[in-house]
């Protein structure tokens, strides 16, 4: 039975499955991405696995493309496409950047995006590093086991044979003679044990470890000064290692922003430089990018030896231009909209009274002969995703019984909220890699903080958030101090620093801390979730005489303390795509509370304990084999 009003008007006035929805996200991409109609744009995604298969029958070595298309016409939907298309073929490794905190250390950032791409699961629910550690040994020992049944297997085999890691190592080099850091090729395989593979990939993004981690793989930390050569000498050894079993689809996104470097170089230059060293050493690989269409002629174009640099940006096509998207027209605003209500009918176990309920086709047909962008459709959806729609019957007629006249009034809600919520889901599926974003963080808790400016909280006063993040940075460019919060006719001058890392950043960053006088501070705080350890003296130290000599403070959080505070950040952050103002986010953040009763913001202006946090998690617990093995863990692999 067809529903015309009740339960469907219901649904209607509760969910709306196109708010807060218009923007693609990085969540989508690597997650549950939103309904796609693959004839939209077909030509640049076909262009794309085109180059895969090409790639795959040695045809060609290494192919760029560039994308160009205006802003809500659908780049990052393609992006997503290609993504989740390579995930069910199992035919390509994917890494995607879309952002570019650091253009001064563009290689670095680089390697760590391949090492957090290869962490995302593949096409069996693993990550593609474990898929790459298995075809490794495969090849290595000529044996023929599933990734899974090398994890499962894994726990016996360091029980039984501690060095079987050393022993991987070395018939894995015998074969990759090519390969001149051997830690590449041991981090990758300690992948394959769980206790061991979180710090493992993060020794391959090139961040520090702590002692006791480093002591347990066998992996040193880098003491080499010159960390962008390294990184891209560690980038190449890591991507012509997975080329070897499958295609690295290397995806560039989100590049039209202002930042510029201190060569003068902006963002889509310096990466277009990046993509051109990449594809002179690559053994094989798709190098895609995606940009504003004035971003490709007014910057690429533009650059020394721009001939060059376009060869390769754009090598797919003989006349060396990017791909063009499409605007859509009506058959493609039909489809679009017909797909995200069909997921919506579904999700919720309803059948509409026609597939484009509760809008009007010719309406959508209408709209369609604009030549709309792919976000504006779905934004005119989301502000029209209402009822009271007429249902034209088989006769030609309006059902009469299909206009709901009693409704109650529908209450609109805050423009923000699904934005927010839609936000706050994302976070809640990547809080774990959020966790170690300490810019990140720390830039949601100095929006919160900017939103508190002439209101008082723990008895000051909040007059300005001075940014101090340009002042000093690390050798990877990392922020000492992130921001200060002055307040009480200045008599309260707060340095906030947001520290995750260890090894010798975060004794740098406590040395800045205490360095009142330099930069102007009555009081400085560490905002940290991890312990520090115990053996790094220096650091501790530094914590001394933050807590005790300097009355500063360290304020512990967990994920729940930051998660609302990232949700809103995104959100303005990407305000202009959202068609949101600043004045909209800043009134939902008072609305809803969400800086004023945060309780780590409370905590950072409460007066300081002098104490050590005790919310905190410990990154030094020994990471151990597991002693009780279960009957499905307890495969015994012939290596």
């Amino acid at each position: 039975m067809i529903a015309t009003t009740s339960t469907i008007d219901e649904l209607i006035r509760n969910k709306n499955p196109f708010a807060g929805h218009i923007v693609v996200r990085p969540q989508q991409i690597w997650g549950k991405s939103y309904p796609d109609v693959s004839s939209i744009n077909a030509h640049a995604s076909d262009a794309v696995f085109n180059a895969v298969e090409q790639i795959r029958q040695g045809k060609r070595e290494t192919v760029g493309i560039t994308m160009t298309a205006e802003k809500g016409l659908g780049k990052s939907h393609i992006i997503s496409r290609i993504r989740h298309r390579l995930q069910a073929e199992n035919t390509a490794l994917f890494i995607y950047m879309g952002k570019y905190d650091n253009l001064n250390q563009i290689k670095s950032q680089f390697l760590q995006t391949v090492a957090s791409s290869l962490r995302a699961f593949g096409s069996q629910d693993l990550m593609q590093w474990q898929e790459i550690a298995a075809a490794l040994i495969n090849e290595a020992k000529k044996c023929n086991y599933t990734p899974r049944q090398y994890i499962n297997g894994y726990p016996n085999l360091l029980k039984n044979s501690p060095r079987i890691i050393d022993d991987l190592t070395e018939a894995v080099l015998k074969i990759k003679p090519e390969i001149t850091n051997p830690y590449i090729i041991r981090a990758i395989l300690w992948t394959l044990s769980n206790p061991h593979a979180q710090y493992a990939t993060y020794w391959l993004s090139g961040l520090e470890i702590t002692q006791i981690q480093a002591d347990s793989l066998g992996l040193p930390n880098s003491k080499n000064d010159d960390k962008e050569a390294e990184a891209l000498s560690n980038v190449r050894q890591i991507l012509d290692i997975t080329s070897n079993y499958k295609v690295p689809v290397i995806c560039f996104d989100e590049l039209d922003i202002a930042d510029i470097s201190d060569t003068g170089f902006t963002a889509p230059q310096i990466v277009a430089n990046l993509v051109k060293d990449l594809y002179n050493s690559l053994k094989r690989g798709v190098l895609l990018l995606s940009m504003y269409p004035e971003t490709w002629n007014e910057q690429i174009r533009t650059l020394p030896q721009a001939d060059a640099v376009i060869d390769r940006l754009a090598s797919e096509k003989s006349d060396r231009q990017p791909i063009a998207l499409n605007y859509l027209n009506s058959d493609n605003v039909l489809a679009l909209v017909q797909a995200w209500l069909k997921d919506f009918y579904q999700d919720n176990q309803e059948n509409p009274p026609h597939p484009l309920y509760p809008f009007d086709e010719n309406k959508l047909k209408e709209l369609g002969k604009g030549r709309p962008t792919l976000r504006s459709v779905l934004k005119w959806c989301a502000d029209n995703f209402v009822i009271n729609t007429p249902i034209i019957n088989n006769g030609g007629k309006i059902d009469k019984n299909s206009i709901d006249t009693e409704s109650e009034p529908i209450i609109t809600p805050h423009p923000v909220k699904a934005y927010f919520d839609n936000e706050l889901s994302n976070v809640e599926a990547s809080i774990d890699s959020l966790m170690e974003e300490a810019t990140t963080i720390s830039d949601a808790i100095w929006l919160a903080f900017v939103s508190l400016v002439d209101k008082t909280v723990e008895e000051i006063a909040i007059e300005a958030i001075e940014d101090l993040s340009g002042i000093e940075t690390g050798a990877s460019g990392d922020r000492f101090i992130d921001f200060k919060v002055i307040g009480n006719n200045r008599k309260v001058r707060i340095g906030v620093s947001v520290v995750q890392k260890d090894g010798r950043f975060i004794g740098a960053a406590l040395d800045r801390l205490i360095d009142y006088k330099r930069f102007d501070l009555t009081r400085g705080c560490l905002v940290r979730s991890k312990t520090i350890s115990p053996n790094a003296a220096l650091a501790r130290e530094r914590l001394r005489v933050l807590l005790q000599d300097k009355g500063g403070e360290w304020v512990g959080f967990q994920s729940q303390d930051v998660k609302a505070l990232l949700a809103i950040y995104f959100v303005w952050y990407n305000s202009e795509s959202y068609e949101l103002t600043e004045e909209q986010v800043f009134d939902f953040i008072e609305q809803q509370q969400l800086a004023i009763n945060n309780p780590l913001i409370r905590e950072i202006l409460s007066d300081p304990s002098g104490q050590e946090p005790d919310n905190l998690t410990d990154d030094e617990l020994p990471m151990r084999i597991p002693q009780s093995i279960s009957i499905a863990d307890n495969i015994q692999l012939t290596l």
